[in-house]
């Protein structure tokens, strides 16, 4: 089984990266055959994607693609220290989605075999 992480810095809002990145963790979540493990970091301006009500311009329901991913097992962080910076860390989040740090990241990353940034 691969194991994969995806750090995501792009914002929700004003380009498709965040949303791009929260349809390729779909799409290697529905892998049914060798389906890799998956996890998911948010960073920078990204943090803001754990928040409840966010959707794009185009209507596409960021919430609810975190929701589902998170509910089907896939972890899900935001940098503690980048949601400090932009008074999140104590806002309540998306169901599923946690807090994780710089050592937790550090070693998500030395156990993936891919890491796909976005």
């Amino acid at each position: 089984m691969q194991n994969i992480l995806l750090i995501v810095h792009a914002a929700p809002h004003g380009s498709e990266r965040f949303l791009s990145a929260l349809r390729l963790a779909t799409a290697l979540h529905a892998v049914e055959a060798d389906a890799p493990r998956l996890r998911l970091f948010f960073m920078s301006d990204a943090t803001v994607g754990g928040l409840p009500h966010q959707s794009d311009g185009a209507g596409n329901a960021l919430q609810t693609m975190v929701e589902q991913l998170a509910a089907a097992g896939v972890p899900v962080k935001l940098c503690r220290t980048c949601a400090l910076a932009r008074g999140l860390a104590d806002l309540p989040l998306i169901a599923g989605v946690g807090i994780g740090t710089l050592p937790e990241l550090a070693q998500w990353t030395l156990e993936a075999d891919k890491v796909i940034t976005f």
